[in-house]
């Protein structure tokens, strides 16, 4: 008879009449990788949610047992005291503080009801070399990246003596080294007894680290993979989780429409550190991009490449900022936002909850924010235009939402990113600059996305794609420009670019730069 830490029974969630979860079951086996798979909105977040307490017992129907005995949560307190931790995709930490004061926060290391500093940066350090944190415990969250960070989240997590560890998307924004570390390290917990739960999109990480895989379609769950179908096939998980076959992951694209005149131009482009006056982050960078074509830029974690775009989108990043960038030939002068958005640009954030959304206002809102003049008369906005606007937004992007008047924080990840970019859609753009635009989004919404890149492309537009997932970079990319370090450092055909030739000229270059 098999071990269940987790049994989760007939859960069922209702949001505003509309059920996220609607009978799901779920069964963690003691000591097991448990993987949790489905669409943008299918409910994976949800159900975790109640599992941890942060919906509380109540708010839902049906029950869960845990060490067979039933638990009823009011709060994140009590799921932690039974030792289950969640570690959700936007990181819980404070930057103005010391890793040590964020690993222990709510648990200070205190003598006679004093926080012991000594006590405090000693068993940090403990914690933290555990999970292969390579900084000092004394070192600000601020100053740290994003894979560090994810580290400290899990060394949070072990000092609460986690037994059942929940993790939301945890390599979404993680290079590929940083993320087989965390995958590696999860394997270490398996083998130390720790149970794991983890959802991602990123099914090849899925297969190669799950013992067991659920997959959840529109609230219900739809199919368990157990260990006999190891190793786990991908198609099969994405016909479970769209409902249908998809035999391409990308839209078929003709290179031969593109590289006739160049819409967008960048020349020896520079800009600095906002804080550190003599460290240069975009080193004379130049790149091009031709109407109707879709030029990638990869680089490894740090390499500038988000610093160059939000310092070309009205120098929202950096000091010292000099450089050209060109529109269809003519010199563009930008000095703000508003004025690249006034000169045809747009700049799809990789931060979509701290930059691209205002997530505590409505979905209508945010679709028209950007582009505030097309739905304004005489100073006044048209509400009656703004609602039809936001209405067919949401139906080209086939958004998930109750109604455009619901707040975006309500919006599961994939659907936040969707009104997102139906904001810059709607500013008309010629240029587009795409930073990661299909992060945290599964692989059906990530094909709408890239369908509609290729629809845009076809407009005659120019599209500059920033990703880290090297494969949609091949996928779509019809030049590759590589960064590292700063510098563009390579050019590619897209079409006859491999993963092999990318990271042997990025590595070439980092030890070249060392020589």
């Amino acid at each position: 008879m098999a071990d269940y830490i987790i049994e989760m029974q007939h859960i069922t969630k209702e949001f505003f009449g509309v059920k996220a979860l609607d009978d799901v079951n779920l069964a963690v086996r003691r000591g097991e990788i448990h993987a949790i798979c489905g669409e943008n909105g299918a409910g994976k977040s949800t159900l975790m949610n109640i599992l941890s307490g942060i919906y509380p017992y109540g708010t839902y129907s049906g029950d869960i047992l845990y060490d067979g005995q039933v638990c009823r949560f009011s709060g994140l307190k009590d799921s932690e005291k039974k030792g289950i931790v969640i570690i959700h995709q936007e990181l819980a930490l404070i930057p103005g503080i010391s890793a040590a004061e964020n690993l222990f926060l709510g648990n200070e290391r205190q003598e006679h009801g004093i926080i012991s500093w000594n006590r405090t940066n000693y068993e940090a350090k403990q914690y933290l070399n555990r999970v292969g944190f390579k900084y000092q415990p004394e070192i600000h969250v601020k100053d740290i990246g994003i894979g560090a960070q994810q580290l400290l989240e899990i060394a949070k997590a072990i000092a609460k003596n986690v037994r059942l560890l929940i993790l939301d998307e945890p390599t979404a924004s993680l290079p590929e080294q940083d993320a087989t570390h965390l995958l590696n390290l999860l394997k270490e917990f398996r083998e130390e007894g720790i149970t794991c739960v983890i959802i991602s999109h990123k099914l090849n990480e899925i297969c190669s680290v799950a013992d067991r895989i659920t997959i959840i379609r529109d609230g219900r769950t739809v199919a368990l993979m157990e260990e006999d179908l190891k190793p786990f096939d991908e198609s099969r998980i994405v016909k479970h989780m769209v409902g249908r076959d998809m035999e391409d992951r990308f839209p078929s694209r003709s290179r031969e429409a593109v590289r006739k005149k160049v819409g967008f131009e960048i020349r020896d482009w520079t800009t600095y550190h906002p804080s550190y006056y003599e460290k240069k982050m975009v080193d004379h960078a130049s790149l091009k991009v031709h109407k109707g074509e879709i030029v990638g830029l990869y680089g490894l974690m740090g390499a500038g490449r988000t610093e160059m775009a939000m310092s070309l989108f009205g120098h929202q990043y950096g000091q010292r900022t000099s450089g050209t960038v060109l529109k269809d030939g003519k010199e563009l002068h930008i000095t703000d936002p508003k004025s690249a958005i006034d000169q045809g640009l747009a700049y799809l954030s990789e931060d979509r909850k701290g930059l691209g959304l205002i997530i505590n206002e409505s979905i209508e809102l945010n679709t028209t924010l950007a582009g505030l003049d097309q739905v304004t008369g005489k100073w006044i906005i048209n509400r009656y235009l703004e609602a039809q606007v936001t209405s067919q937004y949401i139906e080209l992007l086939h958004t998930r939402c109750n109604s455009i008047a619901q707040p975006v924080r309500g919006l599961s990840g994939g659907n936040q990113q969707k009104v997102a970019i139906a904001k810059w859609l709607f500013t008309k753009a010629d240029v587009l600059i795409l930073d990661e635009p299909t992060r945290g989004i599964d692989v059906g919404a990530k094909y709408e996305i890239y369908c509609l890149m290729d629809k845009l492309s076809r407009e005659g537009k120019s599209i500059l794609f920033i990703s880290s997932d090297l494969v949609e970079i091949l996928g779509m990319s019809d030049r590759i420009y590589l960064m590292n370090e700063g510098v563009i450092c390579g050019e590619l055909d897209g079409e006859s670019a491999t993963q092999e030739m990318i990271m042997k000229q990025l590595v070439t270059h980092r030890r070249e730069d060392k020589k």
